[in-house]
């Protein structure tokens, strides 16, 4: 594998080869492409005063399918020769059956790019992405005697994909991506807390590796582990919860978002199914898919079956207006594609996913809305969380909260789970702030095993009756 640029129908396999095999391969379908793709991606991982991990990995392969009515048949290879390109159509066709299809118009052409197409992993030497980390390592270690552990972590990637059309459209994207992360252990009278902080988008390594970047992470991520050392047991029960802005939007995302995909709703398995123009959340709510943003983590020139990405608006003043599409969903529901049609991998079919998903900010200053907490919490960090597609139920733990009770925030709380359903809860939003923020840039989409970088976002929301889960009586 070199470092020249991804061509595949001009170096690897005739173009009008391709075209005719998916043209058989199609014949009678409704849909169906060619997906070539080339990845190489390069992570280091510094933990506690050494080099633990350093990776690179190379792959390049492609996958052909073939769409007929709610069927999709699906081959895929590493080796891109015209033998296994035969074998892949062969298995594809299965699919169409006897066909009967008509093939459905291609996607609009666009020049748009919204990202760089250099290679990150070129942008740094090795040496000087082991000597930034070893920097960050010896930053956190100096700023608090407390500390006791150190990981830190760059990643880069780069995706070169191009996707050919039973029709003969062929679309290129050029994806980069890049990621550093921070995390710290402190330790004080025996008793020992973390903190986390990180970030990147579709973006050079250079802005990452400015001491003036790592070294605001490296503060962020030590000053949540030294708030959790003073954090006390969280309460338990049903209370009214403030949402700090950005990553936080990470709940709107799970809780929310997988709802509005339309694959979930088609088959009429998402707890928004049949919802369409009703009012789903409380009037100011508006909730966005938003692919178009310049150089951050979801945003995608043209999604995965060569459709421009777009901004979306799925909530509008709490009333349901559109789901996020792929070519073979929006078809199905008389709808247009929405450019969110995206998979992990050549080794993958396509699938709705979202990019950038954020709701938009409202009028209120957020201090104001802290202030009319009676008595709830106020979290502003999030870990993991799961949540159950069919009813909207999830369920979320946090990294950093604090107990409010009169307005006033009081001590932070550790152990507090936040349990609720997507749609309960949009429809019991009290406050929605005017600091409407994105995430920094750290955002992954599981999601019938396929997995894809995404962006969060929202303002300091206000959220009645969620039930919290803690340790205090």
């Amino acid at each position: 594998m070199t470092d020249a640029p991804f061509a595949p129908l001009e170096t690897e396999i005739d173009r009008d080869v391709a075209l005719d095999v998916l043209r058989g391969a199609t014949a009678g379908a409704d849909d169906g492409e060619l997906f070539f793709e080339r990845r190489r991606s390069e992570s280091l991982v510094y933990d506690d005063g050494r080099l633990k991990t350093a990776s690179y990995d190379a792959a390049q392969g492609f996958g052909l399918r073939a769409v007929r009515g709610e069927v999709a048949g699906y081959a895929h290879s590493t080796e891109i020769t015209e033998s296994a390109l035969r074998r892949a159509a062969d298995t594809a066709r299965l699919a169409v059956g006897s066909g009967g299809g008509t093939l459905a118009d291609a996607p609009q052409a666009t020049n748009r790019h919204l990202y760089t197409a250099d290679d990150p992993i070129a942008g740094a030497s090795f040496a000087v992405k082991l000597d930034t980390l070893k920097e960050i390592d010896t930053f956190l270690r100096d700023l608090d005697s407390r500390v006791v552990q150190v990981s830190a972590s760059i990643g880069a990637s780069l995706q070169e994909i191009e996707i050919l059309r039973p029709d003969g459209l062929s679309v290129r994207d050029i994806r980069p991506m890049t990621r550093l992360n921070i995390s710290v252990i402190v330790e004080q009278d025996g008793r020992r807390e973390s903190g986390t902080a990180g970030g990147g988008g579709r973006v050079g390594l250079d802005g990452l590796m400015l001491p003036a970047d790592w070294q605001a992470k490296a503060r962020e991520a030590l000053r949540v582990a030294v708030v959790n050392l003073d954090a006390v047991p969280a309460p338990a029960g049903v209370m009214d919860v403030v949402l700090g802005p950005g990553w936080p939007g990470i709940l709107l995302h799970e809780a929310i978002g997988h709802g509005l995909e339309g694959d979930f709703n088609r088959k009429g398995s998402s707890a928004f199914a049949g919802l369409m123009g009703q009012r789903i959340a409380a009037k100011g709510v508006t909730v966005l898919d938003d692919g178009t943003i310049p150089d951050r983590r979801g945003s995608i020139s043209v999604d995965d079956e060569g459709t421009p990405s777009a901004t979306n608006t799925l909530i509008e003043d709490g009333v349901l207006v559109g789901y996020m599409q792929d070519r073979q969903n929006a078809r199905l529901m008389g709808v247009p594609a929405t450019g969110n049609g995206r998979r992990q991998s050549y080794a993958h079919a396509p699938m709705p996913r979202m990019t950038n998903t954020y709701m938009l900010g409202g009028d209120s200053a957020p201090e104001d809305i802290v202030a009319d907490l009676r008595d709830g919490i106020y979290a502003v960090g999030f870990g993991g969380g799961q949540v159950d597609i069919t009813n909207g139920k999830f369920v979320f733990s946090c990294t950093e909260a604090y107990r409010v009770e009169n307005g006033q925030v009081g001590a932070p709380v550790k152990g507090a789970t936040l349990i609720g359903d997507g749609a309960t809860a949009l429809k019991h939003i009290h406050g929605i702030g005017n600091d409407m923020a994105l995430d920094p840039g750290m955002g992954n989409c599981g999601k019938a095993g396929q997995w894809v970088p995404v962006g969060v976002g929202q303002p300091t929301l206000m959220i009645g009756g969620l039930t919290v889960g803690g340790s205090a009586a």
